[in-house]
């Protein structure tokens, strides 16, 4: 059991660790005031078409650096970091899905970018996403979701081994809050039943996950089992939006924008000519 905790601790809290190291980088980037806080973003390429990066828990703009130098070959690409997150504003209280899906309608307002946008988002940024085409559906023309988090994640735990799952959360609901680093953590995994989601309007969606299976499986989510399920749940949710794709890999863990940027940057090129 201790041995299986410190998996999920290790997993689960590295993206944290991991921020100092992206300061100088950030530091070359800029900054806007969206009111109470300031977010790191930057901006690359050009066209006619407007690609919005939104990271996963406790990730900032530099989780997207495999890709994003392509991806302004392709349109115009905004990524940032939210509140709390590498440069931006420090906090120390945590934010709601739909607070943070307010703050990056903010920041279009700032930018001035008024046309439709595209959301390509990973882990936890696919409920911001979410969130934020359902509450803005008129500045959104597609989204393409990196292995996102869903509203069935803490259920299939359940569904798997009820009291280790009721263990592994009760792990999770603590995780980067004592450096007031996003606090999503508690936020996303205190829920029960987890959050339903609004719904969007039929546009294009792309579902990217993995289905790839672990030697020594470091939470629930995460075994064989697991991972069947979750490439069930999307191909089924991404499925049923009239012009909704999934695509399930098996070469990559969780950060796919890592381990597979050619499938991204791919996806994005298919997208795009849909959207022409």
């Amino acid at each position: 059991m201790k041995k299986h905790i410190r998996f999920l601790s290790l997993l689960l809290i590295l993206p944290c660790l991991s921020i100092p190291l992206f300061y100088t980088l950030n530091l070359m980037g800029k900054s806007i005031n969206i009111g109470e806080f300031d977010l790191a973003y930057e901006i690359g390429g050009q066209g006619k078409h407007t690609i919005i990066l939104e990271a996963g828990m406790g990730s900032g703009l530099s989780t997207w650096d495999p890709i994003y130098n392509d991806l302004t070959k392709l349109a115009k690409v905004v990524r940032y970091s939210r509140v709390g997150v590498e440069n931006s504003t420090n906090i120390e209280r945590q934010f709601t899905v739909a607070e943070s899906a307010k703050h990056l309608a903010l920041l279009l307002d700032r930018l001035d970018i008024n046309s439709p946008i595209i959301l390509v988002a990973h882990s936890f940024g696919g409920p911001i996403s979410r969130t934020f085409a359902a509450n803005y559906p008129k500045r959104v023309e597609a989204m393409l979701l990196v292995d996102p988090s869903s509203e069935a994640d803490l259920d299939i735990m359940r569904r798997i081994d009820l009291a280790q799952a009721t263990k592994e959360i009760a792990i999770m609901k603590t995780m980067g809050i004592e450096n007031g680093i996003d606090n999503s953590f508690l936020a996303y995994w205190s829920k029960r039943p987890m959050p339903n989601y609004p719904v969007i309007k039929d546009i294009p969606v792309v579902v990217i996950a993995t289905i790839k299976k672990y030697l020594e499986p470091p939470m629930l989510l995460l075994t064989d089992k697991g991972r069947k399920i979750m490439g069930e749940w999307h191909v089924n949710w991404a499925e049923s939006f009239p012009q909704g794709k999934a695509v399930l890999t098996r070469e990559s863990y969780h950060n796919i924008h890592r381990d597979e940027p050619e499938l991204i940057l791919t996806e994005v090129n298919l997208l795009l000519k849909k959207l022409e």
